[in-house]
């Protein structure tokens, strides 16, 4: 996978979008740090990778907040518990 700077699409964007073609993917970054992929798609298939990464960033946050009670301790909380911290947040709400 290749990696590119945002600027150079100011600077060369046809250049960047062949490389797309050629690779597939892209990584963009801003300061060296990626900040976004640009994947290829065409007419037919843009709604299946659409649903596909949305899926995909779905199952990656999910696995971090499964991370995050194991963290925490709250993967091991009870039935009564976690009723009882529904009600608190209800209330709170109100």
């Amino acid at each position: 996978m290749k990696f590119v700077a945002a600027r150079e699409f100011r600077i060369r964007p046809g250049e960047i979008w062949q490389l797309l073609e050629r690779e597939g993917q892209v990584v963009v970054t801003s300061n060296g740090k990626p900040i976004a992929i640009l994947t290829g798609v065409s007419a037919d298939d843009l709604e299946d990778t659409l649903r596909a990464l949305r899926q995909t960033r779905a199952e990656v946050a999910l696995g971090k907040i499964r991370k995050a009670a194991q963290a925490s301790g709250a993967d091991r909380l009870g039935d009564e518990a976690i009723e009882a911290e529904i009600r608190s947040a209800r209330r709170a709400r109100t």
